[in-house]
């Protein structure tokens, strides 16, 4: 079956057809639950419960844009208000540090290591951070997302920015001086 007659029998809530799309998507939507969430575990639990909403709301899908992004879209709702049900954001001064851009040693510094330390960061930073830097949606659309002001999700970015270069270049170190 193709992905469109899939979809049509998931509507049918036919199960051979939801394993299909469950085994054909559970990859590239996990690696979005494991991006916004604080551990390996917690992104199963997100991802289970995403393909629930998912297959729940399925007839609403209107074919407009891919199937995929669709799901992602939901797997990134669904993350999101777990966390807005948590209140982990607090309101910051709206002081917004100023950006700067972090160098990475490509030698250096392995996916391992940065999906490590970003996964660290205060969930409120690390939020707007993939948010922001790795799917690429603008300040203002975060603010929506998550019942934030502009200025916060800026200041968040900035935050997060900060506390990733310090990781890396204590890294850095660290991996210059196991080498000399």
């Amino acid at each position: 079956m193709n992905l469109e007659q899939l979809i049509h029998e998931c509507c049918k809530n036919n199960t051979k057809a939801q394993e299909q799309i469950y085994r054909l998507l559970a990859p590239k939507l996990f690696s979005v639950c494991l991006k916004y969430s604080r551990n390996h575990e917690e992104a199963k639990d997100n991802l289970q419960e995403s393909f629930l909403i998912i297959f729940d709301k399925i007839k609403q899908f209107n074919r407009i844009g891919s199937f995929e992004g669709w799901a992602k879209r939901i797997v990134i709702n669904y993350v999101l208000q777990q966390y807005r049900k948590q209140s982990v954001f607090e309101i910051v001064s709206e002081k917004i540090p100023a950006d700067e851009e972090i160098e990475i040693d490509d030698d250096l510094i392995s996916i391992e290591f940065l999906t490590k330390i970003i996964q660290e960061l205060p969930d409120r930073y690390r939020l707007v951070f993939n948010l922001y830097v790795l799917d690429g949606y603008s300040h203002k659309e975060i603010a929506d997302m998550l019942a934030i002001s502009i200025g916060t999700s800026k200041s968040n970015l900035a935050r997060a920015k900060a506390i990733l270069k310090s990781k890396i270049e204590l890294n850095n170190t660290l991996e210059v001086k196991k080498s000399k």
